[in-house]
Order: structure tokens, then C-alpha cells, then sequence
């Protein structure tokens, strides 16, 4: 067994633990089952996901068994800890295809074929979906004190807002997680719980409704939130969350979010998210300070994550869409991926037919992108070796040009000068 418990500590993962002492001990006598739990809200999981997948994993190659619980239920209510508000109900049918395309998701990151240590992904609604509103009540509100559940940061914030207070169905919510750690201990023995910092409450409720119902003691630990230096919450963007799923979030998008990362976030970012051990992070560390305007930190982190949740592929995808902005010339790109790159670049649609024939003449499309004013203009750009297509510089004023000027399927991609760049997309 591997000291999981040291591992998280010098990757900074360790924010509160039920037992400081002999956590660490316990863990090493043999192979334990720990469960995070996920609340399908959406159908992929994010960035902010991410960190708690992660330590599954690590828990995993530690050798324990890692249990991925998916909230079918939990999710159907939506958990109060750290909302400011309400969040909005999901009907049964988005939850279970939200269920599906998280459980497709862990697989990249979890072995479910191992032997003991193989992972699990169970759903709470498997068993919450069978109990009755009086059943549950009898059997297991019973055990729960109202004053100690009060006295929870994710409850007692809630309370003591003003402008907005906290229903009965989300009070409810804390009694649904603790059912599912008795749950997984019943099934599955799983005696340890990890989970975001917020959610330590609804943590400790579990091991408190374990030992009432079951005179068992299990075990919990937290790992911090995945946060900027300032505070603020990370992978989010102006475009919303950064997903894993690449059809919500292109790899290039997510490369160039890790690429852009600030360098007093780098180092935290390397340790949460990624495989690499202490030795390598922190000779990244070292070169990085010595000489910060190379952004290796950033580039290795970038490279990492990227082939960790979109594959190689999705990788090499997004370093040949990279260095597109860098002059490289733009092949093997798609429609969806030039709109990524150049998303706040001028473009106009013109009609296919325009390609057809003899073609268009490319003083006509420097004229139709904008990049020239008007005819004189373009061939004077084109005499000066300042215009590009694709990337590729043009040298023909006389050039036409038909279908296989395109960069993808509709996308003709025109530069004027270095940083100049308009995009013509031909439909119809």
C-alpha cells in the first residue's frame, strides 16, 4: 500500500480530516473503498469536478478501491452547501442521461476492470427511488437531531442570508447524502468519504447516521476548492464552465485556458490536476522562476491536462490550432475548430457558387473580408508579400480561387499582414 495520505498532503489536498492521528495508519493496513459523490446537474462534468475525480484516481493507484457515486437522487434536489440561492430541479429524464454521460466521463479517468481495486460508479436513486416520504422518516430521520444539523456552515449560511432563506427540500438534502455513506458501507463496505471543503458537513452527517444506526465508526476528509489566487473559482470563463466534454469545450479552448493560467496559480494547478510526481513539479518550478516569460510551467501544465481528458489526439489538436495564431499553416482543421481560433475575428458570408468556375479572384476576397478597402489596396498588399490565405503567404495577384482554397468545409481564412486576420465562409 502507498501512504495516499502523505501524497495528498505534499499536493496540498488535505483541508480537514476526521482523524489527524491515524488516518494515514488505517489506510495503509489494507486495501480500504472511499466514494466521492458527483450531482449530474449538467451532462458533462467540469474542470471544478475535476480535482475530486482526481483523487479518486490517486486513491485508485494507492491501491483502494475508488466508488463514484452519481446523484440521481441528491441531484434531483440540488446541494445548499456554499449557494447563495436555490438551485433549479431536474426532471428525472435529464438526470438519467446527465447520469449516462458522467459515468462515460469517469471511465477515462478511473480503471472499472482491475480486480479488487477495480472502481465502482453507483447511483443513489438505485436505492433512494425506493423509499417511501413515511418509510424515510421512520427509518432514517429518526436518527438525525435537527439542532446538530443546524449548527452545519451548509445550512446555517443559508439561514442567516437575508435575501434568501432555505427551503425544506434542500434542508432535506444533508439526510439523503448521510443515507448513501450507510448505504455504501452496507454494500459495498466503503468506510471513508472525500470531497470539496464545502462539503465537510454533509460529510460528517454520514458518519454521524452511520454510528447511530450502525455503532460503526467511519471516516471522512476534504480536499480545498479549486480556486484562483484572488479567490474566485477556477475553469470558469466568459463562455461559462470549462467542461471536459469536448462537444461543450474544444480541446484548443481548454489548452488555451491552461496555457493562459496566471503563474501564481500554475504551481497549485500542476499538483491538483495532474499525474506528474514531486520531484518533476517542482524542477518545473525551478525553470519556470528562472525564466517566467517562457511560460513552461503553463505549457507543460497546458499539454498534461489536455492529454489527460481529451486523449493525444485531442491534444495534437489543439497544439496544431495553437500554433495557427503563431503563422503555421492551417490544415486538418474543421469548421467548429477555425471558430474557436479566430472566434473574435470579422468574417462574412458569401455564396458558394462565387468558388465555382474559374473562381474568385483574391483581390475580390481581400476586398469582401475587409482586409482591403478596395482593389488598388489588395494588390498593393499582395505586391508588398502581405497577404495570406490560410496562412500560406500569396504571391498571384491574378490568383483565383475555388473550393480547395477552403482551410475546412466553408472556412477561407485571410491575413493581412501579421495579426490581421478576416475569415470568409461560403454556404449556399
Amino acid at each position: 500500500m502507498k501512504d495516499i495520505i502523505a501524497e495528498l498532503a505534499w499536493r496540498g489536498l488535505l483541508n480537514q480530516t476526521t482523524d489527524d492521528k491515524h488516518l494515514a495508519a488505517w489506510l495503509m493496513e489494507k486495501s480500504r473503498s472511499v466514494y466521492i459523490g458527483f450531482d449530474p446537474t449538467a451532462d458533462s462534468l467540469h474542470v471544478g469536478h475535476l480535482l475530486q475525480v482526481m483523487t479518486l484516481r490517486r486513491f485508485q493507484r494507492a491501491g483502494h478501491r475508488p466508488i463514484a457515486l452519481v446523484g440521481g437522487a441528491t441531484g434531483m434536489i440540488g446541494d445548499p452547501s456554499g449557494k447563495s440561492a436555490e438551485r433549479n430541479l431536474l426532471s428525472v429524464e435529464v438526470l438519467r442521461a446527465n447520469v449516462e454521460a458522467m459515468g462515460k466521463q469517469l471511465a477515462r479517468f478511473l480503471d472499472f476492470d482491475c480486480g479488487p481495486t477495480s472502481a465502482l460508479m453507483v447511483n443513489n436513486y438505485d436505492w433512494m427511488g425506493k423509499f417511501g416520504y413515511l418509510e424515510f422518516l421512520r427509518d432514517v430521520g429518526k436518527h438525525f437531531p435537527v439542532n446538530v444539523m443546524l449548527g452545519k456552515d451548509s445550512v446555517k449560511s443559508r439561514l442567516e442570508r437575508t435575501d434568501s432563506g432555505l427551503s425544506y427540500t434542500e434542508f432535506s438534502y444533508m439526510l439523503l447524502q448521510a443515507y448513501d455513506f450507510v448505504t455504501l458501507y452496507d454494500t459495498c463496505g466503503c468506510e471513508l468519504q472525500a470531497g470539496g471543503s464545502d462539503q465537510w458537513g454533509n460529510i460528517t452527517a454520514g458518519i454521524d447516521l452511520a454510528r447511530r444506526m450502525r455503532s460503526v465508526q467511519l471516516y471522512g476528509l476534504t480536499a480545498p476548492l479549486l480556486t484562483k489566487s484572488d479567490g474566485t473559482k477556477m475553469g470558469k470563463t466568459e463562455s461559462g464552465a470549462l467542461w471536459l466534454d469536448p462537444a461543450k469545450t474544444s480541446p484548443y479552448r481548454f489548452y488555451q485556458y491552461w496555457i493562459n493560467l496566471a503563474d501564481a496559480d500554475v504551481g497549485k494547478c500542476l499538483r491538483y490536476l495532474t499525474d506528474l510526481d514531486r520531484e518533476t513539479i517542482e524542477e518545473i518550478e525551478v525553470q519556470h522562476a528562472a525564466a517566467p516569460d517562457k511560460r513552461e510551467a503553463q505549457k507543460r501544465m497546458a499539454s498534461e491536462l489536455t492529454r489527460l481528458v481529451h486523449g493525444e489526439e485531442g491534444l495534437a489538436s489543439a497544439i496544431r490550432a495553437t500554433s495557427v495564431l503563431f503563422g503555421a499553416e492551417i490544415v486538418h482543421l474543421n469548421d467548429a475548430e477555425l471558430a474557436e481560433i479566430f472566434a473574435d475575428v470579422p468574417s462574412r458570408e458569401l455564396s458558394r457558387d462565387q468558388l465555382a468556375g474559374e473562381g474568385l479572384p483574391v483581390v475580390d476576397a481581400l476586398v469582401e473580408s475587409g482586409l482591403a478597402k478596395s482593389k488598388g489596396e489588395a494588390r498593393r498588399t499582395l505586391a508588398q508579400g502581405g497577404a495570406y490565405l490560410n496562412n500560406r503567404r500569396l504571391e498571384q495577384p491574378d490568383l483565383k480561387l475555388g473550393l480547395d482554397a477552403l482551410a475546412s468545409e466553408t472556412v477561407m481564412v485571410l491575413r493581412a499582414g501579421k495579426k490581421n486576420y478576416a475569415l470568409l465562409r461560403f454556404r449556399g
